[in-house]
């Protein structure tokens, strides 16, 4: 990189005060998203994620696999949503399950046969069956004792007869009355055994319930439908983790395994996604390795076929299985994220990434895209998007409530909800966004991405649009204004952007602490970053940095607290850089600990956006000249470079507050395109200090609240920009610096000598 400007330089800074106005013309075929037109076909409504698309269509195509890495809220779920749609408009007839699927007993008590039949066909199978079992059952007589009982009575009313015969001979007899007493026993008897064989036949009776008892056992023959491609309209199935029971089925616990109540195994049985899905979404892929499930799943892929089986525990319908197997044929569609890559990659030597670049594709979803017409109008495609969908929850959630009672009812509910009153004009419908709020929405994509690209980690930015529509709704604004998208931006934070509003508070505070009891020498105001691990999202933070150059110690430099290695070894080259410095000039070899410090940077720091800071500390400490504080800088250095940094945008955001005082900062040369969002929106003006050219934002109006950006190629330029120093200066105060340096050694070693020779013997021994 040249390091010097030329005019071709100075012409690029201030073309970036146009870029506004470009993007401003490539949205000019609408004025808000009421005019923007929604495409038909499901894949085009992702958005950014070109090559998966494509990708997406050659699958639907020839019916191949496809996996998705990238980070969450890409639109992976989306996608494999839209492979659904596609399918379902071109090929539905021929992909969908026609045939249902029959189990029916097998050779033994552990086996089954599988059927697959015609849905109609199965029905009336079915219902022929059961017609059979219904005339079986009414050909089968009802338990009865009826023969014994009328025996036993015979024998009693005999037994009777005789009592009462013997009685009345025992008048002329007497004898005849013990006779009588025996008959009057026997038929005593005889009644008992007759009531006992009625009681037995109720029993037998009620135990099997009458004439269905008979053929329970043809019941339990009867086949079973497993799965009826009429009741299930979806070609997809959202595996969320997979292992064998949700993929392949299995068969069920039976509690009554014996006494003829057991249940048979066809009757247990259940299918899992391989057998009744045509397109299996697997939305992480790591749960598939954790629960190790990926080696039957290679299987199945590589044969289409599976035996279905009880499984490998110990339990009822472990020993179960099929005779024959049952057909998967299916579209893997799976996700994952970059971390699960290796894993894949380990697991079977690669065998599924195998799989899928034989019959499929692995797709890369971007995690970010770059800035062009197309990218633009696709973001207000997004927008118009996410209105409709909002206006779809409204109509979900509050329909009902609308339609029975008005408008009226729904304001006074919603003032309970959120606990305050609203204007009589409040109205829970969606709001369009004007073209100046697109442009908001747009520059957040922009801050969270870098190198001029938009964001494609959509799923935080859908939160933001819904609030901002939420801020219309309740300043009864016809149409979502840039001012709506700017409070929900403050309202609509992730956790670390909220934890990194709590430090810039304190950040704030302690600058204006430190700014007022030092006099600026050694201090600069470096700037940070935290990244969301949820959205990606890098929020920026002021990072207050304080160097100190101390001559006669060690030549090394002392970084205290948590510090990275890549932080202690950005350190370690600007100590490199002044020594270079050093010998340029020729000065003397002496010994110089360089201290630096990150203040209250209790988390740590790491990487090397600091380092252009850092040496900007040490060297106003070495020449003793203050640093304008009100200015930040970042950039990497690499011997005299200013090397581009990540976050430069996130950075800058987090010190335009004008409660912090910050009135500008020096950015690398090569991160100029990364002020582009800044812009939008605000009033700027071009300028330039000495050689380095830079652009004025205006905060708040149209004049006030300036905030100055400078472009530095070199660390000349931000010597010359933060201390009012150039080049020839700084080389010269450094060779003064140390000739004094040597003078005050050289006086404190002659002033040791002549101590050791008063006392008679060298200093330090005993």
């Amino acid at each position: 990189m040249k390091t010097d400007y030329n005019d071709n330089d100075y012409a690029w800074i201030k073309e970036l005060r146009q870029y506004p106005q470009v993007l401003k013309d490539r949205l000019r075929h609408f004025t808000d998203t009421s005019e923007i037109i929604v495409p038909e076909d499901p894949i085009e409504r992702v958005v950014f994620q070109d090559r998966a698309k494509k990708a997406i269509r050659k699958i639907a195509h020839k019916r191949g696999h496809i996996l998705m890495v990238g980070r969450p809220g890409t639109g992976k779920s989306m996608l494999a949503g839209m492979l659904q749609d596609v399918l379902a408009r071109s090929l539905n007839d021929y992909i969908r399950p026609c045939q249902s699927i029959l189990a029916y007993p097998g050779k033994d008590r552990n086996h089954i046969r599988i059927a697959y039949e015609d849905p109609e066909q199965a029905d009336r199978l079915m219902d022929t069956l059961r017609e059979n079992i219904t005339a079986v059952e009414s050909t089968v007589p009802v338990f009865s004792l009826e023969d014994q009982i009328q025996r036993l009575r015979r024998v009693k009313n005999g037994l009777l007869i005789a009592t009462v015969l013997l009685g009345a001979g025992g008048w002329l007899l007497p004898i005849l009355l013990a006779g009588a007493g025996i008959t009057a026993i026997g038929s005593i008897f005889i009644y008992l055994q007759e009531n006992n064989h009625r009681v037995q036949e109720k029993i037998q009776q009620n135990i099997q319930q009458g004439p269905a008892a008979n053929v329970k056992q043809l019941y339990d023959v009867l086949p079973v439908v497993l799965h009826d491609p009429r009741k299930n309209g979806d070609l997809l199935a959202r595996i969320a983790e997979p292992n064998a029971r949700v993929m392949k089925g299995g068969f069920r616990h039976d509690p009554y395994q014996s006494g003829n109540l057991q249940t048979f195994p066809h009757r247990r049985a259940y299918l899992g996604a391989h057998a009744t899905a045509p397109i299996i979404y697997i939305d992480e892929l790591r749960t598939l390795l954790r629960v190790g499930y990926m080696p039957e799943l290679l299987e199945i892929m590589q044969e289409k076929q599976y035996i279905l089986e009880g499984g490998g525990s110990t339990g009822s319908g472990a020993a179960d299985r099929s005779e024959n197997p049952l057909k998967a044929d299916n579209i893997i569609v799976a996700c994952c994220n970059h971390d699960t890559i290796q894993g894949l990659r380990e697991e079977g030597d690669g065998a599924f990434l195998s799989r899928i670049e034989d019959k499929g594709e692995i797709v890369y979803m971007e995690s970010a895209v770059a800035e062009t017409p197309q990218t633009i109008l696709q973001a207000a495609q997004y927008v118009k998007q996410e209105v409709d969908r909002i206006a779809v929850e409204f109509q979900s959630a509050w329909g009902e409530v609308l339609e029975k009672e008005g408008m009226e009812s729904v304001r006074q509910r919603c003032e309970k909800i959120f606990g305050r009153p609203l204007s009589a004009g409040f109205s829970l419908t969606t709001r369009e966004f004007s073209r100046d709020a697109v442009m908001e929405v747009i520059k957040e994509m922009r801050c969270r991405a870098s190198d001029g690209k938009l964001t494609s980690i959509l799923r935080p930015i859908n939160g933001i649009i819904k609030s901002a529509v939420f801020e219309a709704i309740f300043a009864d604004a016809p149409i979502v204004a840039p001012e709506h998208v700017q409070i929900a931006l403050q309202e609509h934070l992730s956790l670390e952007g909220a934890i990194q509003r709590d430090v810039a508070q304190h950040k704030k505070d302690l600058k204006k602490y430190i700014d007022s009891i030092t006099d600026s020498i050694g201090y600069v105001v470096g700037l940070a970053v935290m990244s969301s691990a949820s959205s990606g999202q890098m929020h920026g933070q002021p990072l207050p940095i304080h160097g100190q150059v101390d001559a006669g110690g060690s030549d090394r430099v002392v970084a205290a607290g948590k510090i990275g290695e890549i932080a202690l070894a950005a350190a370690q080259n600007v100590r490199a850089s002044v020594r270079r410095i050093l010998k340029k000039i020729g000065a003397p070899h002496l010994g110089y600990e360089m201290h630096i410090e990150y203040i209250q940077a209790h988390g740590g720091v790491e990487g090397d956006s600091a380092s252009a800071a850092i040496d900007v500390a040490l060297i106003s400490d070495f020449i003793r000249q203050p640093v304008n504080t009100k200015l930040a800088v970042t950039g990497s250095l690499t011997g005299d470079i200013i090397l581009a940094v990540g976050g430069v945008t996130e950075k800058l955001r987090s010190i335009m507050d004008p409660y912090l005082g910050m009135s500008g900062a020096c950015v690398p040369w090569q991160n100029k395109h990364d002020i582009e969002p800044l812009l939008i929106n605000k009033h700027t003006e071009y300028l330039r200090q000495g050689v380095v050219p830079g652009i004025r934002i205006y905060r708040t109006g149209t004049d006030q609240a300036p905030f100055d950006v400078y472009f530095c190629k070199t660390k000349w330029h931000v010597y010359h920009i933060m201390m009012r120093v150039d080049r020839d200066q700084v080389e010269r105060r450094m060779a003064d610096r140390c000739r004094q340096d040597v003078a005050v050694v050289s006086r404190s070693d002659r002033s040791r000598r002549r101590l050791e020779t008063a006392m008679g013997k060298p200093m330090g021994t005993g």
